[in-house]
């Protein structure tokens, strides 16, 4: 019976490459010299830390240019609020990895919404879907890619 798996993930090893990128523009730029800027990374935990918030908010366009770059999506991306710390700002940012709960629940709910005679079963964080023809699968895959989800879905492990 044809399958394959819904997963949401990211290459961490292309994270750190698009952070060490980033990290080395921003001290090479003109407009950021003299300040501490810099971007610290620590497992999914990124850290955008500067004298500013319009220079938070400039590191944060670097960062997802080099991120798109590198072939990580920015929507996994969870930007929290622009912090005081020291003598500048600080501000956290969530790399978001694996479906959670409500986001497999919402991806079954889809497919069940569109009738097609395949199942779907929650996986701990991945989405297994199962059916009788390999045509049904890949309309799954065709209505998941046009949805407007708030994460990345890649589609692995189909087998016939």
């Amino acid at each position: 019976m044809p399958s394959f798996d819904i997963i949401s993930e990211f290459d961490k090893h292309e994270l750190t490459n698009a952070v060490d990128q980033a990290n080395k523009e921003v001290t090479t730029r003109f407009d950021f010299k003299g300040t501490d800027s810099k971007f610290e990374l620590n497992d999914d935990k990124l850290a955008m830390i500067s004298g500013t918030t319009f220079q938070l908010d400039q590191m944060f366009s670097v960062l997802c240019s080099k991120l798109t770059r590198r072939g990580i999506d920015v929507s996994c991306m969870e930007v929290g609020d622009a912090k005081p710390s020291g003598k500048g700002m600080r501000q956290e940012i969530e790399m978001k990895q694996g479906l959670d709960k409500e986001m497999a629940k919402k991806i079954v709910k889809l497919i069940k919404d569109k009738q097609l005679k395949v199942q779907a079963a929650i996986q701990g964080d991945q989405v297994r879907v199962t059916g009788k023809k390999r045509d049904d699968l890949q309309e799954v895959i065709h209505m998941l890619r046009e949805e407007k989800l708030e994460r990345p879905l890649q589609f692995e492990n189909f087998r016939d």
